[in-house]
């Protein structure tokens, strides 16, 4: 996991101690957390409406300070468990609108983070393709942000294919696609380029994993995403394979290492057939 979402989620441990506490949306992406919270009594709603609470956590992936507004004028009491870096690139668009620049986002249109980063400005571009800059209209000052999760290579190339369609406008970029995900992808690329398969763990809905899956796709061909051990199959290997493994950043540790020891058990039944088969021969 990212510094992010376990400070998250021990933030959310430590207030649902306190009294009862609602999460407004996934506090991070990944349903192995959300069952534990759930345990623990802690409220998941997707709507300020549906909160009965007094205490209501914001997500890791951020809210916008319009939701905000909204929830505390209803008389609740907010937790922010918003990760620091998504708080970079929040200040980082109010910077820049501050400063006459249209504001653009690159990122999945309906995200939670995207949400979060383009609802207090209903003028704001959402751009995940080219065709999406295609559909842009011209302005006189662009100001770029990404969502932290964004390959960083697809990031720029759509910073230049802004830039290419407007080549009059002022363009001025932040680079605010995290660290953790940015040495995450690299790492995530020398695995598959040394694997025969490779095993992504993550959250149905986290966009980072889902990334590292398209990632790891362009240099191996046999790349599954799973979100529990259960779902390995043994059928995905072949008995001389690499195996590689890399997970998402809300990922439990718990969750990776059954992974690991669900692949090792399949191991250790190709090593038994093999055996089996020598031993057949030499009879």
């Amino acid at each position: 996991m990212c510094f992010g979402v376990r400070d998250a989620i021990a933030l959310a441990h430590q207030e649902s101690a306190r009294g009862p506490l609602t999460v407004l949306g996934d506090l991070v992406h990944n349903d192995t957390v959300l069952a534990e919270l759930k345990a623990r009594g802690v409220g998941i709603e997707r709507s300020p409406d549906s909160v009965r609470t007094q205490a209501v956590i914001i997500t890791a992936h951020g809210a916008s300070e319009r939701l905000m507004t909204d929830v505390r004028r209803r008389g609740h009491r907010i937790v922010e468990a918003t990760c620091p870096l998504v708080h970079h690139a929040h200040k980082a668009l109010q910077t820049l609108v501050k400063s006459g620049y249209h504001p653009v986002v690159i990122g999945q249109r309906g995200h939670v983070e995207v949400r979060g980063l383009a609802e207090d400005y209903p003028e704001a571009d959402i751009v995940l393709s080219p065709e999406d800059v295609e559909r842009m209209t011209e302005r006189e000052r662009f100001g770029v942000v990404s969502q932290t999760t964004q390959p960083v290579d697809r990031v720029r190339r759509l910073v230049e294919a802004i830039r290419k369609r407007f080549p009059r406008a002022q363009l001025e970029f932040r680079d605010t696609v995290c660290q953790p995900t940015k040495l995450r992808q690299g790492a995530a690329l020398e695995l598959a380029e040394s694997s025969d398969v490779v095993l992504v763990v993550g959250g149905a809905h986290s966009n980072n994993t889902r990334e590292l899956v398209a990632s790891c796709r362009t240099l191996c061909d046999r790349v599954y995403h799973v979100q529990v051990a259960s779902e390995v199959r043994s059928e995905w290997f072949e008995a001389e394979d690499t195996v590689g493994i890399t997970a998402g950043t809300s990922t439990p540790d718990t969750v990776i290492d059954t992974v690991e020891q669900r692949i090792e058990e399949i191991a250790h039944r190709f090593e038994a057939v093999v055996s089996l088969s020598s031993m057949a021969s030499v009879a």
